[in-house]
């Protein structure tokens, strides 16, 4: 099959620039949001003797959600989410029992986990009124306009793509359980060992099923492409737009050829031991050195997309693990007056998720390597009762090693390879001062101001094009400059805090950074961004009875 032709217009770095600045958005109707959610936590604890409990902690949450927005974020009537239904149920147990021993020598733990996760979700898709011309625009403007304004009508034999619309629905239900220990043992007073371990088991039953689907156009394509209508150099685009992913019926026979939604009902299930050591030692400042090391892990699972089985692919994404080690030290210096933190770490990450929208679906992988170093410090200054300085800086080199890679030769994983992580700035540094002072009459009064400096971070989950890698080229509109943002609050209230009134302002200069950017729904070359929140303001009122 020959490869898509690809629209040739070039992604506009200034223009991008001037629209997230003046933060415009673009959308053909007014989108809708309505978020419910509740829940109840317990807690029981109840003495064992004079040097040990029983404690249980239970929870149960509710989430349920619906959204109605333009997905393809322009004015043209493109493609929509005319309900985004999701509903959430969970459930939590733990029963830990905990004491000291041996005169205080030993803190020991024992533990059980027990939680459950229900998760439903439709999706009511559809296609606007302009979807055929725009990609007549995009996709077809090579032809010289020999298959008209809505080409996809005139090779499907004269069926209009607006108004295709189609349910997607999507489940999972994940079990998760764990026995663990936590266990300090005091071996002088200034020397302690602490040692924890927690076995862990995840299973996750996930599917994708479609309801209503009104879409003829897709077999229509199909059937044109099969009998030879499609010139050669045209049929991916062809396919691909004419059986968009998201709106294409699944499980056509066509599926055995054709990169087509095909619904899943498949099973996850992974295990992990757990395990940490700690070593610290105290002198008498006070100042505290430790050394600690961790086997982390992070439960893999199911890709809830309407194309994570198309041609065959297995929906399921591996579990994450990290080997984090850390050196420190924690001082409190000249009578308590300041507070000094110092960290090193290393954590080394293997099987690293990532999930990535490319413009027509989600992608979740797994990256075999990917690995984060640095040095954090941080300190509070006291020089008086009233008034308190804070201050931290951080360096972090987040990166995908050049050998990530491993076997693997998906072109998504070898174009990360010896780029940063995702929105991980080398330097983030923060300053701040609290100014606090008693007024009389039971009154407390307080002023904070707090800085915050980030380095330059990516912003796209890909670094480079895939399709780049003999020459790379970057992501467009994919570094968010460096950037340095001020909050201030000040409020006053009632000494036994029964009351308190606050006016603040965040991000007071205005600021205009982007948290993520993607590709544009259907439009190659084409990149969108989720601004950060800009300057906002107002007034904080608290009381407890």
């Amino acid at each position: 099959m020959a490869g898509p032709i690809v629209a040739t217009n070039r992604f506009d770095q200034t223009t991008a620039e001037a629209a997230i600045d003046a933060r415009i958005a673009t959308a053909n109707f007014v989108p809708t949001t309505i978020i419910e959610q509740w829940g109840v936590t317990g807690e029981l604890e109840v003495p064992l003797g004079d040097s040990a409990d029983i404690i249980y902690v239970g929870s149960y949450r509710e989430y349920d959600s619906f959204e109605n927005y333009d997905s393809d974020f322009s004015g043209l009537d493109v493609f929509d989410v005319d309900a985004g239904i999701v509903g959430i149920e969970t459930m939590t147990h733990e029963l830990r029992v905990q004491g000291e021993a041996f005169g205080g020598a030993l803190d020991w733990l024992v533990g059980v986990y027990y939680s459950e996760e229900d998760i439903a979700q439709q999706v009511d898709f559809s296609l606007g009124e302009d979807y055929g011309e725009l990609i007549g625009a995009l996709f077809f403007a090579p032809t010289g306009g020999a298959f008209g304004a809505n080409p996809l009508s005139v090779l499907s034999g004269g069926i209009d793509p607006a108004g295709t619309t189609n349910t997607n629905l999507y489940t999972q239900n994940s079990k998760s359980w764990s026995v663990f220990t936590h266990n300090t043992f005091n071996v002088t007073d200034s020397l302690a060992l602490t040692v924890g371990l927690r076995y862990s088991d995840e299973s996750k039953d996930g599917s994708f099923q479609q309801g209503a689907n009104n879409n003829p156009l897709c077999p229509a394509i199909l059937a044109s492409i099969g009998a030879g209508n499609v010139p050669a150099p045209l049929i991916s685009n062809v396919f691909g737009t004419g059986c968009f992913a998201f709106t294409a019926p699944a499980d056509l026979p066509q599926a055995a050829v054709f990169p087509l939604p095909r619904t899943f009902a498949s099973e996850f299930e992974d295990s992990e031991l757990i395990y940490t050591g700690k070593i610290s030692y105290a002198f008498d400042a006070p100042i505290n050195v430790y050394a600690s090391f961790t086997h982390g892990y992070k439960s893999g699972g199911f890709n809830l997309d309407s194309t994570a089985a198309a041609g065959g692919a297995d929906p399921r994404f591996l579990s994450e693990e990290v080997d984090a080690y850390e050196i420190g030290l924690k001082a409190r210096l000249i009578d308590n007056a300041v507070t000094l933190n110092i960290a090193a770490f290393l954590e080394e990450f293997s099987n690293f998720q990532v999930l990535e929208f490319t413009g027509a679906q989600f992608t979740t992988f797994n990256v075999p390597k990917a690995e984060t170093q640095g040095i954090e410090i941080e300190t509070v200054i006291r020089p008086s009762d009233n008034l308190t300085f804070n201050g931290g800086i951080t360096y972090t080199d987040a990166n995908y090693p050049d050998d990530c890679a491993g076997t693997q030769t998906s072109l998504n994983v070898l174009s990360l390879c010896g780029n940063s992580l995702t929105n991980a700035p080398e330097i983030v540094a923060i300053a701040g001062a609290t100014y606090e002072k008693d007024l009389g009459n039971y009154l407390d009064f307080f002023v904070n101001g707090q800085i915050r400096f980030e380095d330059d971070r990516r912003t796209s989950t890909q670094a480079v094009d895939p399709a780049s890698l003999a020459n790379p080229v970057l992501v467009p509109f994919d570094v968010q400059d460096s950037n340095t943002k001020i909050n201030l609050r000040a409020g006053i209230g009632a000494q036994d805090d029964s009351w308190a009134i606050e006016v603040f302002g965040t991000n007071i200069t205005n600021q205009v950074t982007r948290g993520v950017t993607f590709n544009t729904v259907l439009r190659s070359g084409s990149r969108s961004a989720f601004p950060q929140e800009p300057r906002s303001y107002g007034v904080t009122v608290r009381t407890k009875f």
